[in-house]
């Protein structure tokens, strides 16, 4: 299970684009990687086609592999842990506050 989702807002800690924050855009659970909105982009050099008749260099957003980010809760990064709670609901908690993100 991942502890990051889509449309959360990570902090980037290494790398090129080092804290920078975004929206999670895609998660790919099986290749360990996350598409951040504005953050580590690539050059695709495309031909003409008929969804995009011009062509040339387009800039799109490459996947960041999920050790290299970290959620950001309450303007703060933190760790991710989970709690059942005692209804058996399963949270996601911030570790460092202890405060509940959102049920699963």
């Amino acid at each position: 299970m991942f502890r990051i989702r889509k449309n959360d807002t990570v902090m980037i800690l290494s790398g090129e684009s080092k804290g920078k924050t975004g929206k999670v855009l895609k998660v790919f659970p099986d290749k360990e990687r996350v598409i951040v909105e504005g953050v580590n982009f690539i050059k695709r050099h495309t031909r003409p086609s008929q969804k995009n008749t011009q062509g040339g260099i387009i800039e799109k957003e490459a996947p960041v592999h999920v050790s290299n980010v970290k959620l950001v809760h309450a303007s703060h990064p933190t760790k991710v842990g989970y709690k059942t709670l005692k209804d058996g609901k399963k949270v996601r908690v911030a570790r460092k506050t202890g405060e509940i993100i959102d049920a699963i």
